[in-house]
């Protein structure tokens, strides 16, 4: 993927973009229901495809929980906001920047210990992006070059994430619906294989058989949930350069998936 002659910046000269911090997430609901066995989802809450997802935007995330005043557990399939605000936050500020959990230590941040036992999801993408510094030649300059990083078979990732509710001081009534926030964090770990050499951390997935544990928030256990986690595809991954054009997060299109010379 890189080419000869080329020299790339080390990981901590370059790792100013926060991982995962861009993914691509193109399916429809009804595609997405029936993938994730979903039984609750609201026709009237649409997201359009986005080949360039960025934190604050809206995603779809599927999770389990019992509607507001009780009753069965279902599986939902809800729009919720990227970046991850704490309940007992002051204000949402702090979602922009909390749009991944390291889950070496997601058990004990107090930003995300609660959910991780209480609210996790299942964030689905067609893939990822991460970007590495290349310099050419001695004289050229530094230049920050996306790769697309998806599993090899094409079918959808199911990321690992949290959920949390925000509550909005600001909104007086309880029943109005800005009155409550509903945000999600995407869990990340050391990467490995293709990804690795690009980035130094990678989304963490949930494979299929593992769904049903993970979603369930009865199962509340930190070191029998770490274990439901797995590289994305078990680390069978494509890497590939893509058009520059990503790192803008105003463009979007399947034009951001054209190949691009590194």
């Amino acid at each position: 993927m890189i080419p000869s002659g080329s020299r790339v910046v080390p990981h901590r000269a370059w790792h100013s973009e926060p991982m995962c911090g861009r993914y691509v997430s193109t399916r429809s609901p009804e595609d997405l229901v029936r993938r994730f066995h979903v039984t609750d989802w609201n026709r009237e809450e649409v997201l359009e495809p986005s080949w360039n997802v960025a934190p604050t935007d809206k995603v779809w995330a599927v999770l389990e929980r019992a509607p507001r005043g009780g009753g069965t557990v279902r599986r939902q399939l809800r729009p919720l906001r990227w970046g991850l605000v704490p309940s007992w936050a002051k204000d949402a500020k702090s979602g922009a920047k909390l749009i991944n959990a390291r889950v070496e230590t997601v058990a004990e941040k107090p930003a995300f210990r609660s959910a991780f036992v209480k609210r996790r999801c299942l964030l689905p993408a067609d893939g990822f992006y991460e970007w590495q510094q290349i310099r050419v030649s001695d004289r050229s300059k530094v230049r920050k070059q996306p790769y697309f990083i998806s599993q090899e078979d094409g079918e959808v990732m199911a990321l690992a994430g949290l959920y949390e509710f925000w509550r909005d001081p600001s909104v007086a009534e309880d029943d109005d619906p800005a009155a409550w926030w509903t945000t999600c964090t995407i869990i990340t770990t050391e990467a490995t294989d293709a990804a690795g050499r690009i980035h130094p951390r990678m989304p963490l997935a949930v494979a299929p058989d593992r769904h049903d544990a993970w979603l369930a928030p009865e199962h509340q256990d930190p070191n029998r949930l770490r274990a439901l986690l797995t590289p994305p595809a078990d680390g069978r991954l494509d890497v590939r350069p893509v058009s520059t054009a990503v790192n803008d997060v105003h463009h979007n299109g399947p034009g951001l998936l054209e190949p691009g010379a590194p």
